[in-house]
């Protein structure tokens, strides 16, 4: 029997599949996640492992179970052995509550990073492929929106920046990159979340990236 490949995709709400329309969860067929799955076909698993309000290593003082960094090594542990890690986070990290800047955020994803290589390595005995993922932009008019307590012009300015931070990181550490904003947006209802639409353009970017850089 064919021994399947295990990507684990580790993220926030846009990776769970928020739905911005009406706060739910978008079906399985359109998730990225779901998408990518179907694009690969049978001798893939796409682990969804998107969390709402997910964030890299800052701990939110009401909801702290949603620190990243916390959850990353039993998630590794109980899905092993993984053959790609799809790492989307930081959009959490830039709330006002947080105050962090784009810089910080990446140093975050940078420890995530950190912890995949050397647990991976522990634990089964060589370490997957990491595709880190420089997360869309906050609209401007999330001012607007219903997340307007959570996110501000401060957050909408450092989101423009994360890419070149992010690359930086990856570059160092043997990762492929993607920077998301070139290629999609926020949706219109809140500015944070995406669209089926978005879904589904960046379920085909990276089922390309996948298959150019997993043998």
């Amino acid at each position: 029997m064919k021994e399947l490949k295990t990507i684990l995709c580790y993220g926030d709400s846009n990776t769970y599949g928020f739905n911005p329309a009406n706060g739910l969860r978008y079906p399985k067929e359109v998730r990225w996640t779901g998408r990518l799955q179907h694009h690969l076909g049978e001798d893939y698993v796409v682990v969804e492992e998107g969390c709402n309000g997910r964030t890299t290593v800052f701990e939110d003082p009401v909801e702290g179970w949603k620190r990243g960094l916390d959850y990353l090594r039993p998630c590794l542990n109980t899905h092993k052995p993984v053959d790609m890690v799809v790492l989307m986070l930081g959009t959490n990290d830039l709330k006002e509550l947080f105050g962090a800047t784009a810089q910080e955020v990446a140093q975050g994803a940078e420890s995530l990073i950190k912890v995949i290589k050397s647990f991976t390595k522990e634990k089964q005995g060589y370490i997957p492929e990491i595709l880190l993922i420089s997360p869309p932009e906050i609209g401007e008019k999330v001012c607007e929106s219903a997340f307007r307590t959570s996110f501000g012009m401060r957050a909408v300015k450092e989101s423009g920046k994360l890419a070149a931070y992010y690359k930086e990181v990856a570059d160092n550490y043997g990762c492929v990159f993607f920077n998301a904003a070139q290629h999609i947006t926020a949706s219109e209802e809140d500015h944070v979340h995406l669209s089926p639409e978005a879904h589904s353009m960046l379920a085909d970017i990276l089922y390309t990236l996948i298959s150019e850089n997993m043998s």
